[in-house]
């Protein structure tokens, strides 16, 4: 049986991870999050539950005062 993931679009991540969407697009520009994919028709981005884990990853760093290039190299391992 294969596992199901969850798919989100990026008002969900918003939500979700407490980030606005603004900052979200931002953090696409940046590298930091990835889209799974992209409807055609919408041109809306799809997310999964890897991307969820990684905004409340990033949340933690900042709290800790890690700058976004610091945040990037941590998450890249």
């Amino acid at each position: 049986m294969v596992p199901q993931t969850t798919v989100y679009l990026i008002k969900d991540l918003s939500r979700l991870s407490g980030h606005s969407v603004y900052t979200l697009k931002f953090y696409l520009k940046l590298g930091l999050i990835s889209e799974i994919g992209r409807s055609p028709e919408t041109r809306f981005r799809y997310f999964n539950d890897h991307t969820v884990e990684r905004l409340l990853a990033i949340r933690a760093f900042r709290k800790q005062d890690k700058s976004l290039a610091e945040i990037k190299a941590l998450l890249a391992g």
